[in-house]
């Protein structure tokens, strides 16, 4: 029996890893988001999120309400029928890998023995007498055991925290934990008005199947006795009818698929211990010192109670590396330092990407670090005289200062004449005075027009100390010299460079203006 419960279980699990309807969900939690954290945390969680504290407050998570159901057992000292139990179960998380299960489970288990045995090992012949006396001092042991079971389990969750997938579909976990058991044993002693079974027409060496089937014609199937119990210390306590209270442990393994956010299947099988040997109504004896436990095999259907907006699922279904693995991939709360790479032409362009790491300190450079060349004559911006050289200007001198050729249109236009061929006037002064009068300024500004027409003619300022350079004359001379080289320079815009002052022998009113080329 116990060999088809195991191929029953195995075809279940594949069915349900085959299906792919349980890849298609994945939980959505944001350990920034302070929504889903408790009042009691939320100090925690803002330490968090103002970087004083390394370590997110824990969200609320939702209650799992479950409904379970499937094959249930006895390993005792005869063959068990096949047996049903069902319920239901709360379960909450302590943290992602631990949570805590209360559950009842309420269960009905019947069983068949295929030979003939000592009576006294029933614990008692008052019930089996009539049967005992019919065969010799022996019976069929048989049992029906109806259960009622309390349990609060701790669970850990082992396929939870994943280093090389975001979130689990499928969630692996063991189980342990206490239970309250009452339980109520009968059996089918006699027949109908109290009479014992016969077994004398029973082949008990016949095969396993075919003496059952025997036994079952004679048997009327009413359980009308109660089993015998033992005495020792796991029996708590009596109720009418042999109802008996019992402590148990229990363990186990399941194995849960995710559907939705709100819905997982699960198939578990748990044992449950309660340290009697009496839960099929027989015990062995010497040969057999073994207790009796329970074997249930369920299938579960498990709902996620909460608001959405409050709650985040179940924390074994939320793997706590996620966090940390997005945050490494898009940081949205480390605190990132400003990163310093090197330049060491400081020209804004790194070293790793800068073409020319030398260029000299303020030279314009491209997105390569390379010095801008705008005319591309071969001369970079900054040592470049003629910024903007036109190509037919080109090549170009180390300053960058191309030779343009002369336009057609002017080759044979009539040079200018030389410096020599320039005649300038005279500026006449009146007494001791050094000013610039009215009537000089007319002829000093008709000398500066010429002087800009020609450009390459540089200017002889004479003026004369006197016949016999009396006293005082050289000086007057000189003042003289330098008011008419301050207007032509700052009145009308000629170079200082282009003057050349002397003084001679003279008359000392007079300051001369020649070509000095």
């Amino acid at each position: 029996m116990a060999s088809k419960k195991y191929l029953l279980l195995a075809g279940a699990m594949s069915l349900l890893a085959a299906s792919t309807g349980f890849a298609q969900v994945q939980p959505n939690y944001d350990a920034l988001d302070s929504s889903k954290v408790p009042a009691s945390r939320a100090a925690q969680q803002n330490n968090f999120v103002n970087h004083q504290y390394d370590y997110p407050a824990k969200p609320r998570s939702m209650w799992e309400l479950g409904f379970h159901g499937g094959y249930h057992f006895i390993r005792g000292d005869m063959d068990a029928k096949p047996g049903f139990g069902g319920g239901l179960s709360l379960r909450k998380a302590l943290g992602h890998t631990f949570s805590v299960r209360a559950e009842y489970t309420g269960s009905i288990d019947k069983g068949l023995d295929y030979q003939l045995r000592p009576a006294n090992y029933a614990g008692g012949t008052l019930s089996w007498q009539p049967t005992a006396a019919l065969n010799g001092g022996r019976i069929v042991p048989n049992y029906k055991t109806q259960t009622h079971q309390l349990s609060l389990d701790m669970i850990a969750s082992l396929s939870n925290i994943m280093f090389y997938k975001s979130q689990p579909k499928v969630n692996w976990y063991v189980l342990a934990g206490y239970s309250l058991m009452l339980a109520d044993v009968d059996v089918d002693a006699v027949g109908a008005n109290g009479a014992g079974y016969d077994f004398s027409s029973v082949n008990f060496s016949g095969k396993r199947k075919d003496i059952k089937d025997q036994i079952k014609n004679i048997l009327d199937g009413d359980y009308e006795s109660n089993a015998p119990s033992q005495g020792n210390r796991a029996q708590i306590g009596r109720k009418s009818d042999n109802q008996l209270w019992r402590h148990a442990v229990d363990f186990g393994t399941g194995v849960a698929f995710k559907v939705s956010k709100r819905f997982n299947i699960g198939i578990e099988e748990k044992i449950t211990m309660p340290f009697d040997d009496y839960l099929d109504g027989y015990n062995s004896g010497a040969y057999d010192a073994s207790k009796d436990f329970f074997s249930y095999t369920s299938v579960r259907l498990n709902f996620n109670l909460g608001n959405p907006n409050k709650r985040v699922e179940p924390l074994w279904w939320i793997n706590p590396l996620d966090y940390a693995y997005n945050e490494l991939s898009s940081p949205r709360h480390m605190k990132l330092p400003t990163p310093v790479l090197p330049d060491a032409d400081g020209d804004g362009v790194t070293d790793q990407f800068d073409r020319e790491p030398n260029t000299p300190a303020g030279a314009p450079v491209d997105v390569h670090g390379v010095a801008k060349d705008t005319d591309g004559d071969g001369v970079p911006d900054f040592k470049d005289k003629q910024l903007i050289t036109p190509t037919y200007c080109q090549p170009v001198d180390a300053d960058g200062v191309g030779k343009c050729p002369d336009p057609e249109c002017c080759k044979n236009m009539t040079q200018k004449p030389a410096c020599a061929s320039i005649v300038l006037p005279s500026v006449a002064f009146k007494g001791s005075s050094t000013k610039i009068s009215s009537d000089n300024e007319a002829i000093l500004s008709s000398v500066a027009n010429t002087l800009r027409t020609s450009p390459e003619c540089n200017v002889l300022v004479t003026g004369h100390a006197g016949a016999k350079g009396k006293k005082g004359g050289v000086d007057l001379s000189s003042r003289r010299v330098d008011a008419v080289i301050d207007y032509l320079a700052d009145k009308q815009g000629i170079d200082r460079g282009r003057f050349i002052k002397q003084n001679t022998p003279g008359e000392s009113s007079t300051v001369d203006l020649a070509p000095a080329n």
